[in-house]
């Protein structure tokens, strides 16, 4: 109640106006944004009474007689607690932040009006099937039956942004998954990467730093057969030769997640204390408040579906629904191409095709600038997909020999029939429907990990890759080139899946999915295979595997990638009198990375120090943006290449036992000055707090920390326990700000038994009590149940149609 009160004082002080009313009621009113969970409404919409249980934790019980009212209901409760989550997340699709905060997010907008994720998105409702435009209906009328019912405040963000919600269009729902599919796009921004250095950097060097997964990792999906070459190499595009804005390009467009990362594993019934399969999933995202999900129990009928919801979105994406449970990691699969495009000489508007020179598609887009007039935007585009080059200047300037880029993307095409997969999904009762719906998932592409009741485990990756005629996709390709075409996409068919391995589990954390038999070209940047051997280090030693065994592995905080970098840095780096206090410490370290100890920031503050000077040189065309520090570039300098280890600015010619030392004791001298002399006092927990910012009050003064929730927290980008930081960020590198976004363990025992936890609570309103309450749970790995038949105290609302009597 405090901290509530805290809230409302500084929303009174902060939204202009507000400060008036304080004395007449104003801290009432805007308690009046929260949402009513009591007793009956009767509403336009529904054609039966719906039942709304919530339970301690805000976690809504929905309880329909028919489909279409439990899509109202889902909807209504979205609105009540994450309207201006939905609101921020349109508006975010269409390029409209420039209304809300003025010419500074004028970039976000000219790039998503660029991409055209809108204009797609809506463009695709009318191809769904009836049921599904049915269930997107009835959801965005429980929206707009809350929009028109609700008679209080607002959410304060909407008074803070100068806005008010626009009614729910069912197009507005298949936003969410164009936006998650660029979210997760990370092709392009290597690509561009690449071109930049490519000039500069020796092709050995280059290789070094996108080296190959390790032919000892774990893959997902064994395939017999010799190692499969794929399609022939095709050189980096030179960016001098084209005087195009490679290395601006990241800057351009919007940031994916920090890194795409998730962990999931099955096990079956052979390996486990009740002979019944156990699947258990953590998606990792960007750490907001609110977080990402919301999570929610709808029934009716026909249905009963447990898990995680996204506002704005009437399908469960993640959960069980009594006979089959999945969860989802990213597969990280290349699904975009920078393409060269050179205009016609002496034609402007047009540029060079495989078959001579083509017209540019054109079409303009106004943008609204608040405070200013608005902007009028020409997005052209090739056959290829839009110009995204045209972003680094004003709108239309070539680059200064003519040449453009375009952007060739999966999540770019027309047709996608995703939401159709995700209504089949929930409704699913076997493998088969299971890979049936997948069959429909196109974006973004998805390992999906899965469970059922007849005992069964199963691996399956879904979405749209393409075929290219040749190369491998890791440089930008030209235009006037038959041979860089897209051919098609893998069949569904032939895409990795498994079924009862003989292993007894499958695992997958964003590692190789499929082995090196296997035909097709998936992607050449696999993540690292820590957090996947970890699992199978313990999966492979438990006979009888349980679900709370699963959800003490999800907080694993043990990093198999220190326990290999310690003993390298260590054997490299001579001791001195600065750094041997620090030395014996990760000597004696177990490599558990816990907020408690000292060693896992003096190890991650060194390594950020040396990766920067070890790569000095060779980044220096990324104007120092330094990359994260990657293990098996560190065991490559220092085992096969200790030559990147010599700084070229300086006549002396430095080893990595010199570079090492030094940079070990800046990091130190560092750590000192913002955490005090005495070492033994330093805590990982002290740097590396999970932030979740709310993306809109954050920024304001007085209120803006209030509305962010923060909290010490285990665990690095290599743990299983997730806790990723940003080491370019120089105010707080090792800020948690990448994480598990979601946690379930599915267990096929007994299904009401599955365990379930998200970061931040149910409410996207920091006025509630549900906004922050789940925190603490969050990172100290306790779990709830969603059971069908809640017990307990219950807060329960009734939505009764117009006219109808109470109940």
């Amino acid at each position: 109640m405090r901290f509530f009160k805290r809230v409302l004082f500084g929303l009174l002080l902060a939204i202009p106006g507000l400060g008036l009313v304080a004395a007449g009621g104003g801290y009432l009113w805007l308690g009046t944004s929260l949402p009513v969970t009591d007793g009956t409404l009767w509403l336009k919409g529904p054609g039966d009474a719906i039942e709304i249980l919530r339970d301690g934790r805000g976690v809504p019980h929905i309880r329909a007689q028919s489909e279409g009212d439990a899509y109202f209901a889902l909807g209504f409760v979205h609105a009540q607690d994450r309207m201006w989550q939905m609101a921020l997340m349109r508006l975010i699709a269409e390029g409209r932040l420039a209304e809300l905060g003025g010419p500074r997010l004028l970039p976000h907008d000219r790039a998503m009006r660029t991409l055209g994720i809108a204009r797609l998105a809506r463009n695709g409702l009318e191809r769904l099937s009836p049921p599904v435009r049915a269930a997107l209906e009835a959801y965005a009328a429980g929206i707009n039956a809350w929009l028109t019912s609700h008679g209080g405040a607002l959410p304060p963000e909407f008074y803070v942004a100068g806005v008010r919600p626009a009614p729910w269009r069912a197009a507005d729902s298949l936003l969410w998954g164009r936006l998650m599919a660029l979210r997760l796009s990370t092709n392009w921004r290597r690509e561009s990467v690449r071109a930049a250095l490519t000039p500069t950097l020796p092709p050995e060097k280059l290789a070094a730093l996108w080296l190959p997964y390790p032919a000892d990792g774990p893959v997902s999906v064994p395939y017999p057969g010799p190692r499969s070459e794929g399609p022939a190499r095709v050189p980096a595009a030179r960016a001098e030769a084209h005087g195009l804005p490679f290395a601006a390009l990241p800057g351009l467009l919007p940031r994916p997640v920090p890194a795409s990362a998730s962990n999931s594993w099955a096990v079956s019934g052979s390996r486990t204390a009740t002979a019944k399969p156990i699947v258990a999933g953590d998606p990792h995202l960007g750490l907001n408040a609110p977080n990402l999900w919301y999570l929610a129990r709808v029934s009716y009928p026909d249905l009963s579906i447990a898990g995680a919801t996204l506002p704005g979105v009437p399908f469960h994406i993640l959960g069980h629904n009594g006979s089959i449970g999945w969860t989802m990691t990213t597969t990280g699969a290349d699904t975009q191409d920078l393409v060269i495009e050179r205009l016609a000489p002496g034609e402007p508007g047009r540029y060079l095709g495989p078959a001579g020179p083509r017209p540019f598609l054109e079409r303009t887009e106004t943008i609204k600038v608040k405070g200013a007039e608005p902007l009028r935007l020409t997005v052209r585009a090739t056959e290829n997909g839009p110009v995204v080059s045209d972003l680094a200047g004003r709108d239309g300037t070539p680059a200064p020999d003519g040449g453009v880029i375009a952007l060739r993307a999966t999540m770019l095409a027309p047709e996608d029939p995703t939401p159709e997969a995700l209504y089949r999904l929930n409704r699913a009762r076997d493998w088969q429907g299971f890979r049936a719906a997948l069959s429909l998932f196109h974006m973004p592409v998805q390992n999906f990990v899965y469970g059922d009741t007849a005992g069964h485990i199963g691996f399956q990756v879904a979405g749209r890759i393409p075929v290219r005629a040749a190369g491998d996709g890791s440089a930008p390709v030209s235009g006037t080139d038959e041979g860089s075409r897209w051919t098609g996409t893998i069949p569904f068919d032939a895409l990795p899946s498994a079924l009862d391995p003989e292993a007894g589990f499958l695992v997958n954390a964003n590692n190789r999915v499929a082995g090196p038999g296997y035909p097709h070209l998936i992607t050449l940047d696999w993540d690292k295979p820590y957090r996947a051997r970890r699992i199978i280090e313990v999966l492979a030693a438990d006979r009888r595997h349980d679900a709370a065994a699963s959800a003490r592995l999800q907080m694993d905080t043990l990093s198999l990638a220190a326990r290999e970098a310690v003993p390298m840095l260590l054997a490299a780096t001579p001791k001195s009198a600065a750094t041997g206090a620090a030395l014996d410490r990760l000597a004696a370290w177990d490599g558990h990375i816990l907020r408690d100890r000292p060693e896992p920031l003096i190890l991650h503050a060194w390594l950020r120090e040396a990766v920067a000077r070890i790569t000095a040189d060779e980044l220096r065309p990324l104007s120092g943006r330094p990359p994260r520090w990657d293990p098996q570039l560190l065991r490559h300098v220092l085992e096969r290449d200790p030559g990147w280890c010599d700084d070229s600015a300086t006549p002396a010619k430095e080893d990595c036992g010199t570079v090492l030392g030094g940079a070990l004791e800046t990091a130190l001298e560092d750590l000192g000055r913002r955490f005090g002399p005495d070492m033994a006092q330093w805590r990982w927990g002290d740097a590396h707090r999970a932030r979740l910012r709310n993306l809109t009050l954050s920024r304001l003064p007085l209120i803006g920390r209030l509305a962010d929730i923060e909290i010490a927290t285990d665990g690095d980008t290599f743990t299983l326990n997730r806790g990723t930081t940003r080491g370019s960020d120089g105010r707080a590198p090792f800020a948690h700000v990448h994480g598990a976004t979601y946690r379930a363990v599915y267990d096929f025992a007994d299904l009401e038994r599955s365990l379930f936890m998200q970061p931040g609570g149910q409410s996207g309103n920091p006025l509630s009590p549900h906004y922050r309450d789940l925190t603490a749970p969050w990172r100290d790995g306790e779990s709830f149940t969603i059971p069908a038949r809640p017990a307990g105290t219950m807060r329960r609302l009734i939505l009764q149609p117009v006219g109808a009597p109470e109940r």
